[in-house]
C-alpha cells in the first residue's frame, strides 16, 4: 500500500478505545521499520521480517529473530543493488515495498510493488526468489506479468500476495481505483498464467475507494480475503478524520476466485467487509496486513501499527502480532 515517511511525534492525535486484545508486544531489538510486513518462519526455527523501505544500501530490509515477538536484528535486504525492473528509467529500483513472501516446494517467493508515483495507478509486482531467505541469496526475475497502467488500467497494480487452491497459484493484489483482483498464475509462479484474465474480488463502491492489502488465507473450507481500508499513512502532515484511519477487515469464500462475502452477507464487491482490527487503546491504524499458520501459536495476525505512546511517524510504526481464532468461522483476535 502507499506510504511516505516522516518521524516527528504527533500529540493532538489518540487512538480510540475498544475491547480489542493489544498484540503480542515486540520485546526489544528493531521493532519498527515495520510499515508493510511480511513474516515467515524458516525450518531452523528463525523467523524473518520484511518491510516496505529502501535506500542505495539496498530495497525491501530484512529482520530476523529467534522468537515471533523478537528481539528483531536487521539481516540486510532482499535486493541490495536495487530491482533490475526499468519501467521507470530505473529510477525506482530502491523505492521497492509492501513485500509478500512464501514458500513454494523449497523455493521462497517475494513479490514487491513498484510505482511511478505516489497516488497514480502506473504500478508494477515484481518478483524474487530465494532458497534461504537471507541477503545475497536472492535472484531479481523482474515482472510478474501484473502491470497498471494509468487511463487503461481499472486497477492498481500493487500489494500482490500469492496463495495456493491446491490445484493452481493466484496473486492477489490491488488498490484504490476498482480495488482488489486476483490473477491466476503459473506453476512454479514467476509469471501470470498464459491467457489468464484478472477478476475483481472485492470494492468499495463509495468515497475514495480506500482498500488495499489484499491478503488470502484458507482455513477449513474457506478462502478469507483480509483488506486494509481507510487512510494509511503521513498521518503528521495529513491526519485521519476520527475513524477513517487504516483498519483490517475481512469477507470470506468458498473458492479462492470468490465470490466474497461478509458477516452479514454483503457482497464484498458491493463494500462488504467484517472489521477484524480498528485503533484501541495505543495501537493506531493497524493494517498491511497478513495471517501465518505459527507452529507454537496457530494462525497470526500480523500488522504494522502506530503506537500513539511513541509516534505517529511511517517511521516508528511497529511490528503488531494477535493469534486469531476461526471458532466463530469468523476471524477474531484474542
Amino acid at each position: 500500500m502507499w506510504k511516505t515517511f516522516a518521524f516527528p511525534l504527533l500529540a493532538l492525535l489518540s487512538a480510540t478505545t475498544s475491547a480489542y486484545v493489544n498484540p503480542i508486544e515486540c520485546t526489544s531489538g528493531i521493532c519498527n521499520n515495520a510499515h508493510d510486513p511480511a513474516l515467515i518462519r524458516r525450518d531452523d526455527g528463525t523467523y524473518f521480517r520484511f518491510s516496505t523501505g529502501g535506500s542505495t544500501a539496498g530495497a525491501i530490509p530484512i529482520f530476523t529473530a529467534k522468537a515471533i515477538n523478537g528481539p528483531w536484528s536487521a539481516a540486510g535486504t532482499v535486493l541490495p543493488s536495487g530491482s533490475n525492473i526499468n519501467r521507470y528509467n530505473g529510477a525506482k529500483k530502491f523505492d521497492l515495498w509492501a513485500p509478500d513472501v512464501s514458500k513454494v516446494g523449497d523455493t521462497y517467493y517475494l513479490y514487491y510493488s513498484m510505482s511511478q508515483a505516489f497516488g497514480v495507478n502506473n504500478s508494477t509486482i515484481g518478483v524474487a526468489t530465494s532458497k534461504t531467505l537471507e541477503t545475497g541469496s536472492w535472484t531479481d526475475l523482474g515482472e510478474s506479468g501484473v502491470s497498471s497502467t494509468a487511463g487503461k488500467s481499472s486497477y492498481n497494480a500493487i500489494d500482490g500476495n500469492l496463495v495456493f487452491d491446491g490445484t493452481d497459484y493466484y496473486l492477489s493484489f490491488g488498490s484504490f481505483w476498482n480495488d482488489l483482483y486476483t490473477v491466476k498464475m503459473a506453476n512454479p509462479p514467476k509469471k501470470v498464467a498464459s491467457g489468464s484474465t484478472s477478476k475483481q474480488i472485492a470494492y468499495v463502491p463509495t468515497g475514495s475507494h480506500s482498500q488495499e492489502a489484499s491478503y488470502v488465507y484458507k482455513y477449513g473450507s474457506y478462502y478469507y480475503l483480509f483488506f486494509s481500508v481507510g487512510q494509511c499513512c503521513d498521518y503528521i502532515n495529513n491526519p485521519a478524520a476520527k475513524g477513517a484511519e487504516y483498519k483490517i477487515q475481512a469477507c470470506r469464500a468458498s473458492s479462492v476466485t470468490g465470490p466474497y462475502t461478509d458477516k452479514s452477507g454483503t457482497s464484498c464487491t458491493s463494500g462488504g467487509g467484517t472489521t477484524v482490527l480498528e485503533s484501541h487503546d495505543w495501537v493506531y491504524g493497524p493494517g498491511g496486513q497478513g495471517v501465518y499458520s505459527d507452529p507454537s501459536l496457530g494462525p497470526v495476525l500480523y500488522y504494522h501499527y502506530v503506537d500513539t505512546r511513541i509516534g505517529y511517524g511511517d517511521g516508528q510504526k511497529k511490528i503488531g502480532i494477535n493469534k486469531l481464532t476461526f471458532s466463530s468461522g469468523w476471524p477474531v483476535v484474542v
